[in-house]
């Protein structure tokens, strides 16, 4: 397995100058453009020479330049029980942090639906909002099948995230507030209709 060229020695130093890049990259993609490895290295104040020994391709650039999500969880500080408050925490905050990187996630997006793209190879496929909503939804997992449980965690996803918002504010026209309201309601009435199958037995409000 190739070793990154930063992890070579003066890690820190190296360290600096490839996150200069990447937030030159950020900066560039926010204000429209979707910039070239010497487009954030000028940014940068970088060499162009010393900016391809950290990103051999835009591509990288590019990828890289998605925002960093570590959170593990999108829920509050004590969360309520109930699953539809669960899960509307949950979509509310997720909404907030596509729109606040819009710019990005579309970018990533587009490079995600490239031909040869890969499973694994891009931020959007690492399964973060999937775990993210699977949490909201734990509460279920008493009372809803594993296969059940799964497949409506995956119809949620489905219909929020930077894929939905695309096409509903650029082919639907919707605007972004719209969008996202439209998203939670999806989410919900998804919801609803798996919490409707097991109301009679556990007793729960569909």
């Amino acid at each position: 397995m190739a070793v990154p060229y930063e992890a070579h020695g003066r890690a820190g130093q190296k360290g600096r100058t490839r996150n200069a890049l990447i937030s030159a990259a950020r900066a560039l993609i926010a204000q429209g453009a979707t910039p070239t490895v010497e487009a954030a290295a000028a940014a940068a104040l970088i060499s162009r020479t010393t900016a391809y020994r950290y990103f051999s391709s835009q591509r990288a650039l590019l990828i890289a330049a998605h925002p960093e999500i570590e959170t593990t969880s999108m829920l509050p500080p004590n969360p309520p029980q109930d699953p539809a408050s669960r899960l509307e925490a949950v979509l509310r905050e997720f909404h907030r942090t596509i729109l606040e990187t819009e710019p990005q996630q579309r970018t990533v997006l587009r490079l995600s639906l490239e031909p040869g793209s890969q499973p694994g190879d891009h931020p959007l496929r690492q399964g973060r909002a999937v775990g993210w909503i699977a949490e909201a939804l734990s509460p279920l997992q008493t009372l809803l099948p594993e296969e059940d449980l799964r497949r409506l965690v995956f119809a949620i996803r489905s219909a929020n995230g930077i894929e939905a918002l695309v096409w509903l504010t650029d082919v639907a026209g919707l605007s972004r507030e719209a969008a996202t309201a439209l998203m939670r309601d999806s989410a919900q009435a998804l919801l609803r209709s798996a919490l409707q199958k097991l109301a009679p037995e556990h007793g729960l409000e569909p």
